[in-house]
This record gives C-alpha cells, sequence and structure tokens, in this order.
C-alpha cells in the first residue's frame, strides 16, 4: 500500500524570513509532515532566500517592482503551481495578494500577523498596539482571502504589553509565540481535523 504524499509548502517572503527558518526547522525536526516545495520572494535579495538555498531548498524571486499587481501574482501562481505546491504560507511577505491569486488557492493560504486580529491589521502592528495602550496583544495565524489581514482566524497567542516596552522589545516577545504558532497551525490544517464556517474555523 502507497502512504499518503506529503504536503508541499510554497513559502513567500520579502525579508529575512524567521518564520520561515522556524518551519524549516521543524519539518527537518520531523515536527511536520510536510516539506518546503518552494521558498519565493517579491525581492530577488530578500535575506531569506539566501537561507533557504543554504538548506538546499529550491529558492526563486520575481522582482515586483514597477509591476501589475494582477499580471505579478499571475506569475507567482504559475510558479507555484509548477513546484506542485499545495500550501502556501506567507512568512513576512510584504503585498496584498490579489482576488485571482487566492481563489486559484482557495482555503489552502495561510498568513501570520504579530497582532490578536482583528485589532491591529496592517503594517507596524506593535506601534499600533502601544499606542493604543493596549495591554495585551499577540499574533494571529489565519487564513487569507483578498483582503488585509481579514481571512478567518485560525490560532491565535497572547502576548502581554509590559510597561517599559518598546516596539523592539514587544516585537522580539511576540516573534517568540510567532516562531510556535505558525508550525502548530501548519500542523493543524494538515492533519485536516478543522472546517470553515463563515469567519469561524472550527475543530473538527
Amino acid at each position: 500500500m502507497s502512504s499518503r504524499p506529503r504536503a508541499r509548502l510554497g513559502i513567500l517572503l520579502s525579508g529575512r524570513g524567521s518564520n520561515f527558518q522556524a518551519i524549516a526547522a521543524n519539518v527537518r525536526a520531523g515536527n511536520l509532515d510536510c516539506e518546503i516545495a518552494l521558498v519565493f520572494s517579491n525581492k530577488p535579495n530578500a535575506a531569506g532566500l539566501a537561507v533557504a538555498r543554504d538548506l538546499g531548498l529550491p529558492a526563486s524571486s520575481i522582482s515586483s517592482a514597477g509591476m501589475d499587481r494582477v499580471v505579478f501574482d499571475s506569475q507567482v501562481a504559475d510558479l507555484l503551481r509548477s513546484h506542485q505546491v499545495d500550501w502556501v504560507c506567507l512568512a513576512g511577505y510584504m503585498r496584498l495578494l490579489s482576488g485571482g491569486f487566492v481563489s486559484q488557492f482557495q482555503d489552502r493560504i495561510l498568513n501570520i500577523h504579530p497582532s490578536l486580529l482583528p485589532a491591529f491589521p496592517g503594517l507596524d502592528a506593535q506601534y499600533q498596539a502601544l499606542s493604543h495602550g493596549a495591554k495585551i496583544t499577540g499574533c494571529t495565524v489565519h487564513f487569507v482571502d483578498e483582503n488585509l489581514d481579514s481571512g478567518p482566524i485560525l490560532l491565535q497567542a497572547a502576548v502581554p504589553v509590559l510597561d517599559n516596552d518598546d516596539v523592539d522589545s514587544l516585537s522580539a516577545r511576540i516573534l517568540q509565540e510567532e516562531h510556535r504558532l505558525y508550525s502548530e497551525a501548519i500542523a493543524w490544517v494538515l492533519a485536516g481535523n478543522y472546517r470553515i464556517e463563515g469567519r469561524r474555523v472550527l475543530k473538527s
């Protein structure tokens, strides 16, 4: 009897890719039953691409500078399909995905955001939390739709905001939780023990 093929992840990043590195470490350790089929960046000089190549993983880039969003996303989707990607994981990918891209990977795109959504979406979430005087923030793994940080929430982790926090110290503590939570969320969706009802993700 042949075993079930391992799920293939496409990791999209725009910078250093610390969440990608945490996912890759869990894949290597056998904590995630999947393989990384492609690491992609819209920035050819992204540090995460060099890390991927050092790990022996397929890595590719297409510069998004000056490109129409729909055209660019179509090229990225073609590249992911050519690598037979099953799940798309955004790891610091600083682009809003077009509806056409999302529809090609419907309910198979995950993102992690450094706040307890729906609070503080978009850029500089840690600064937003501090500016609003929040006592608790954290991180959220959610399914991606064509709107900003608005897809159904999969998992969240809370991080207290300390009186002496600045953006750097708060970001560092949130990032520790991100590295743990993202792999936990990936393991959950790969197991298939969930269902999406409207905006809610429920265990099944």
